[in-house]
């Protein structure tokens, strides 16, 4: 199997110091072997910053990875740059982009068996032309997918959540959720689950959008009008699907063991609850891809960048899934 391809993320957040850190414990973690699309430079320093002994490798091709990745971080391409942590400026936003676009286009060529990004700044990259929302949006595009058909899921050990609607103001979300949505996007969880993660018949539980599932109405019509007839309708098709459930009950320890995700209505609605159970081993992946891509789900972390605060667990863990995602793919042809 091809080795997983890395982006460096901001070069000016925590991204390169927990790639570097996450290379550093390969062993005792058991990772597949990677290589980092560029900043060579920049993952040299953040080592050094953070008081890791790590060789930085550059190879002229993903297929030299594996050799290279025992002794050495693999970095392939020349791009780089003059990275101070913690303060983010357009020339990193550039290498950034570049990376992400590269560790893509590998995957998708088959030269890399899944892409894994690290943290990248929206409103820097917005400065030099990059057009989406998030990652996401990006990896659709790219992949000749429309928005809907990648659905971000935030997993860790305690957590699956799947936020419906994402990168929109709350004050949209009850005009964007709708009955179609929400069953295209369940549809794609439970084959992924299904595809990716080996779970055969997976348990979805949904959301209420309002408290109390809107308390037959008394609080909102969405899950009478939207929610309910979706789940329906997909409990019609055989998905083994239930709610809508309260929000502020189904993420409880008891509940959580009923099912295998949860779909929330909204971005928060499924990043509060998992970043508050599995902050440092939390995952974004993205479902419904012709390629394997997870992210560690935390930002850049300006603040702490270079004072060798950064967890790697997040990292390390998105690497593990995005492995164990090839490896089943691989598997099943």
């Amino acid at each position: 199997m091809a080795a997983l391809a890395v982006s460096l993320g901001d070069p000016a957040g925590i991204g390169p110091e927990i790639i570097a850190e996450s290379w550093a414990r390969r062993h005792d973690m058991a990772l597949a072997p990677f290589f980092v699309l560029g900043g060579a430079g920049v993952l040299a320093e953040a080592a050094g910053a953070r008081g890791l002994a790590v060789e930085i490798q550059r190879i002229e091709a993903p297929s030299q990875a594996a050799r290279v990745f025992e002794n050495a971080l693999p970095v392939l391409g020349q791009e780089d740059c003059d990275a101070i942590p913690g303060n983010p400026d357009d020339q990193g936003a550039a290498l950034a982009m570049h990376s992400l676009a590269e560790a893509t286009r590998h995957a998708l060529l088959g030269t890399a068996s899944a892409v894994v990004t690290a943290p990248i700044a929206k409103a820097q990259l917005a400065r030099v032309g990059f057009e989406y929302p998030g990652q996401t949006e990006f990896l659709a595009d790219v992949c000749g997918l429309e928005r809907e058909d990648a659905v971000m899921m935030l997993a860790g050990p305690s957590l699956r959540a799947v936020p419906l609607t994402v990168h929109c103001a709350l004050a949209d979300v009850p005009t964007r959720l709708t009955q179609s949505l929400i069953e295209h996007r369940a549809r794609i969880v439970a084959q992924a689950l299904a595809r990716d993660l080996g779970i055969t018949s997976p348990r979805l539980a949904v959301c209420g959008l309002n408290p109390h599932a809107g308390e037959g109405g008394r609080f909102g019509d969405e899950e009478a009008r939207i929610i309910e007839p979706a789940i329906e309708a997909l409990s019609a098709e055989g998905l083994r699907i239930t709610g809508p459930h309260p929000a502020d009950a189904l993420f409880t320890p008891r509940a959580r063991q009923t099912y295998d995700v949860a779909l929330a209505m909204y971005h928060d609605q499924a990043l509060v609850p998992l970043k508050a159970l599995d902050f440092d081993e939390g995952v974004n992946v993205t479902l419904g891809l012709p390629i394997v891509r997870t992210s560690p789900d935390h930002g850049t972390a300006f603040d702490i960048a270079g004072k060798s605060l950064a967890h790697p667990g997040a990292m390390i863990a998105a690497l593990k899934l995005a492995g164990d995602m090839a490896t089943r793919r691989a598997s099943h042809g």
